[in-house]
């Protein structure tokens, strides 16, 4: 099931995103967690690959796993990072004879070591570039996804340059926009003013992650530049000894957060769960998305 269909169908896109772990252990683990995730019948699950363009290859062996154990509609996240353009389009047909039908379509982030994204010889640039790609050599045979964000990119100079670049990959042919993620609705509601306002008409996802512990959060913050609130990161902050409350904390602040994305018309949520299920559940829980069979 393409993008479209499932953002057509009028029902809620409940997605979400993993990792390829790097252990047998850390894959033992993930799969017991998606176990329990599948029970909430997302619409479909994203596999990352990580910096500089390393796991592409487990990217697809999880998208493998997804669709033949789990029986779940998997999207592939795909960057432009240290490829030419032939060894895009090589791993694209590679991901097309796997079944994969959403590719969620990425610049991708600098590699180690580079201060700044510089393209390989023969490479693309641009997300928006990989968008035009994916359609020219492969028509609608791959929905796309690209990101947006609400607090804009930390490279971009402004908002309104942020936005251009979002309507830019829109315009090429993606069928949807996954955002990074936020801790401020507020921010995501202007965001998506602006959105409207500038005539980009596919669906916009936000994207959640719930928070499980402090120091991480600190870290995935700083690297992507998200908003910390002030009162959440001193609640977080004064039980930065105690795991269990910065769960109860976390939790309790994306479950407030999702029941307003809902209630305010957000067409679905993508929740980026670090390979864990527990704080996930619990959200979906409390939101009244229960489990099959429940």
């Amino acid at each position: 099931m393409q993008l479209n269909d499932i953002f057509s169908s009028g029902q809620f896109g409940l997605s979400i995103e993993i990792f390829p772990p790097k252990t047998e252990k850390g894959e033992d683990a993930l799969a017991k967690n998606l176990t329990r995730l599948v029970r909430y019948q997302p619409a479909f699950i994203s596999c990352t690959y990580g910096a500089g363009g390393t796991t592409q290859d487990k990217t697809l062996d999880w998208c493998d796993r997804l669709q033949g154990e789990f029986k779940q509609h998997a999207t592939a996240h795909f960057t432009c990072v240290g490829s030419t353009r032939e060894q895009l389009i090589d791993w694209l047909n590679r991901a097309k004879d796997r079944g994969v039908q959403n590719i969620m379509a990425l610049r991708g982030d600098a590699p180690e070591g580079q201060d700044s994204f510089q393209a390989v010889e023969g490479g693309l640039s641009y997300a928006n570039e990989l968008v035009t790609l994916i359609r020219d050599e492969f028509g609608d045979q791959f929905g796309i996804g690209v990101a947006g964000y609400p607090e804009k990119h930390q490279e971009a100079p402004d908002e309104e340059t942020d936005l251009a670049n979002l309507k830019r990959k829109v315009d090429s042919g993606a069928d949807a926009v996954f955002t990074q993620l936020f801790f401020n609705n507020e921010n995501f509601f202007r965001f998506r003013d602006r959105y409207q306002q500038a005539g980009i008409t596919v669906p916009l996802i936000p994207g959640i992650m719930p928070i499980t512990g402090f120091a991480r959060i600190k870290r995935i913050t700083a690297m992507c530049g998200a908003v910390f609130p002030e009162e959440l990161y001193q609640k977080l902050e004064a039980v930065q000894e105690d795991d269990e409350a910065q769960l109860e904390i976390g939790v309790e602040h994306a479950i407030n957060q999702c029941r307003e994305l809902m209630e305010q018309g957000a067409p679905g949520i993508h929740f980026y769960v670090l390979n864990k299920s527990e704080a996930c559940e619990r959200i979906l829980d409390a939101l009244d998305i229960q489990p099959a069979g429940v």
